[in-house]
């Protein structure tokens, strides 16, 4: 719910003269620092409590690296698909299609990750009733990004990008199956913010922007900012590979359908937007089909 509103929040960043790619940027560098920070602090704080004979525990020792090359890789992969590549693809689809269509493209990617899943995870099966599921609550979404308005726009060179964004974070969430089970959440969420950032030199490179002091210095946008970087960032991330461990790629990738009824909630609370039947009949369905969906026993 919390991802659905920095939509928002970007919207209004954007507005006040940043780009979409200083957005990432920004975000993910202060989100990359506090957690950074927050390791530091509690790997020094366990070894005093250790030495003192306070806990027996070897656990939450600080690691740059992890266990091997492959792996490194593999955290390099999951920081282009789930940070740079995928919010550049995400964000740039705006500039040649309709908000609609990059909704919709992107949020229904839990349909794709459920079908890789199935075919490449045996432990990831899904039974009739949460395809189902699944289903009824793509058909909410549906209803709730189109708002009654049931025309949709083709616009081959942004949905595609749409498309990539979708396909990222599919990729994002089957490469997260194996590693979460080697690693902690914590170190595997640093891992992501870092390479996030460090592949997005490739692209400062050829589009140089300057950092915007005189808008950072202002308190609204320093607030948003803030909120990206430690809630939706730092905090949703380490929650959601937490959440993967516990749930499972397919039922937790599901709940990514509540992103637009976040969005449709904030833009009403902050931006004043009218709330239509539409909307309300889509978020039923919603919450029907992650019913439909977590029933499974």
């Amino acid at each position: 719910m919390i991802w659905g509103s920095t939509f928002i929040f970007t919207k209004l960043l954007l507005l006040n003269g940043l780009s979409s790619a200083m957005i990432f940027t920004l975000r993910f560098t202060i989100a990359y620092v506090m957690l950074l920070a927050y390791s530091l602090f509690s790997s020094f704080f366990g070894r005093h409590r250790k030495k003192a004979g306070k806990t027996k525990s070897s656990r939450g020792g600080f690691r740059w690296f992890s266990n091997n090359l492959k792996d490194e890789l593999v955290f390099l992969l999951l920081g282009i698909s789930g940070g740079s590549l995928y919010f550049l693809a995400e964000n740039s689809a705006m500039n040649y299609t309709t908000a609609t269509n990059d909704s919709l493209i992107v949020c229904s990617c839990p349909l794709f990750t459920t079908f890789l899943a199935c075919l490449f995870f045996k432990s990831e099966r899904i039974n009739r009733r949460q395809l189902t599921g699944t289903l009824i609550a793509l058909a909410g979404m549906a209803l709730v990004v189109l708002n009654g308005q049931f025309v949709v726009h083709v616009s081959p060179k942004g949905d595609l990008l749409a498309f990539v964004a979708c396909l990222c974070w599919a990729v994002y969430s089957l490469i997260m199956i194996p590693m979460s089970k080697r690693y902690s959440s914590l170190f595997i969420t640093r891992k992501v913010f870092f390479y996030g950032l460090l592949t997005m030199i490739p692209y400062y490179m050829i589009f140089p922007e300057p950092i915007p002091w005189s808008s950072l210095c202002r308190s609204d946008v320093l607030s948003h900012l803030l909120y990206l970087s430690l809630v939706a960032s730092a905090g949703c991330f380490l929650t959601w590979t937490w959440v993967m461990k516990k749930l499972g790629v397919v039922v937790a990738t599901n709940y990514v359908y509540l992103n637009p009824l976040a969005t449709i909630v904030f833009a009403w609370w902050l931006l004043d937007e009218p709330v239509t039947l539409w909307l309300l009949v889509g978020t039923g369905l919603l919450l029907f089909g992650l019913y439909e969906l977590n029933r499974h026993k």
